[in-house]
């Protein structure tokens, strides 16, 4: 059975129709989940790639989703009824389908990837617009851009190289060629044997392979992803551990964080900075990372909480040399930048056995004690010294003087009523 494409439209004779969806749920407990059965054939009459839909999907009910293209099956994880996907794809249609203006579906995408941008273009109507890249679909299509638009963008090379190519045969060809009888297309050297003709400079080579490569990292990209949290937790993990092992460590701050970015992991990456960077000699380390860590810590407090959770488990491995030192390391990642005060008095107030025992949580806070009351009274202190600065802005007066040429600030003190009393003379009464 078919339903219109837009269907906010009633009309039974509208032109623009598409399959209604089909939606199979299989396996049970945490392995459910639901295939799609006819997203090829919905896809298609939207004039979009399976996987946009599909990945709509799994981006407004935050689960997982899984494309298997050579057997045309586009799962997303856990149970969903049909009805409800097919609402679901009416939100999709209306964002990346319909056009603004005159709400038809023929149109296209076009992908800038230098700009980051996706360009919507309608047949019918003939608008040329933008869309909203805000939607966390945009991070995917502009990653995975559909086939006619980067096939458009070839041709388009092709006809500009045809272009030159007869434009600079021209001159030498009116001569000799003015008699000969125009050869077919298919004989006119336009075909694809002009692939042979490419460059085989060793610059040719290189910059070719970059294309080759900056293709392959978009897909790798798109694979990881799809990947759990844990997986890729472990795959930053590995890249940190080679970097450390490679010597290149001391410099690859940027690219630790690029890489923790690109796994969407940025907030544990402290955690895991902490497992691999330090040691029993914590404190001279701190001062070697600094900068390795203020990248994910500075303004990001839930980095900062990690960083707290991977000292935990620090101390749990080297137990004997770190716990009686506890309150001198946790000075130093507060001197450091690492951590914020509120965030070491909220981890203060509260026990957790997340990343060790509770017994040993207990022995780290009791150590730490010391140096949460200094963070306490010095916040009483600067809170204190604050008033007094009010209070002394209470007691300033302005005095003008005949002589002076500016005015001068004085403080003056309240005289005690216990010393007019003594200036009166009560014989004077």
């Amino acid at each position: 059975m078919s339903v219109n494409v837009n269907r906010s439209v009633s009309d039974q004779f509208y032109r623009y129709k598409m399959p209604r969806l089909i939606a199979k749920v299989e396996g049970k407990g945490n392995g459910i989940k639901t295939v799609i059965v006819n997203m090829v054939d919905v896809a298609k009459a939207l004039n979009r790639p399976p996987t946009y839909p599909t990945k709509f999907f799994g981006c407004e009910l935050g689960a997982q989703t899984q494309f298997d293209v050579k057997h045309d099956r586009y799962i997303v994880n856990g149970s969903h009824e049909a009805n409800k996907l097919q609402d679901m794809l009416d939100g999709f249609i209306r964002k990346f389908v319909l056009c603004p203006e005159c709400d038809n579906p023929e149109t296209d995408l076009h992908i800038n990837p230098k700009k980051q941008t996706i360009g919507n273009s309608c047949k019918a109507c003939g608008y040329r617009g933008m869309l909203d890249t805000r939607h966390k679909l945009c991070t995917f299509i502009l990653k995975n851009p559909p086939e006619n638009d980067s096939g458009s963008v070839k041709k388009e090379k092709e006809k500009k190289n045809r272009k030159k190519d007869k434009e600079n045969g021209s001159n030498s060809g009116e001569a000799g060629n003015q008699n000969d009888i125009d050869a077919p297309d298919a004989v006119d050297g336009d075909d694809d044997d002009e692939d042979w003709a490419e460059e085989t400079t060793a610059e040719a080579q290189r910059r070719r392979m970059e294309e080759i490569s900056e293709h392959a990292k978009g897909l790798t990209l798109s694979d990881d992803l799809e990947k759990t949290l844990e997986e890729r937790v472990n795959m930053f993990y590995n890249f940190v551990k080679q970097k450390k092992e490679g010597g290149a460590i001391d410099s690859a701050d940027k690219e630790i964080l690029a890489e923790a970015e690109r796994l969407e992991v940025r907030a544990m990456g402290p955690l895991i900075l902490s497992e691999l960077l330090f040691d029993a000699n914590i404190r001279e380390q701190i001062k070697k990372y600094k900068r390795h860590f203020l990248r994910f810590c500075h303004n990001d407090k839930k980095a900062q909480k990690y960083l707290l959770g991977g000292f935990e488990c620090l101390v749990k491995l080297h137990q004997s040399q770190l716990l009686p030192r506890v309150p001198i390391i946790l000075k130093d990642l507060y001197d450091s930048d690492l951590l914020e005060e509120d965030v070491i008095l909220a981890w203060a107030e509260k026990v957790s056995k997340k990343y060790v025992s509770k017994e040993l949580a207990k022995e780290i806070h009791a150590k730490a004690e010391p140096f949460v009351k200094w963070l306490k009274e010095a916040e009483e202190e600067s809170e204190g010294s604050e008033e007094e600065g009010e209070e002394d802005e209470d007691n300033v007066e302005v005095v003008y003087s005949s002589s002076a040429r500016e005015l001068k600030m004085e403080t003056t003190k309240a005289e005690k009523a216990e010393k007019e009393e003594e200036d009166i003379d009560i014989d004077a009464i």
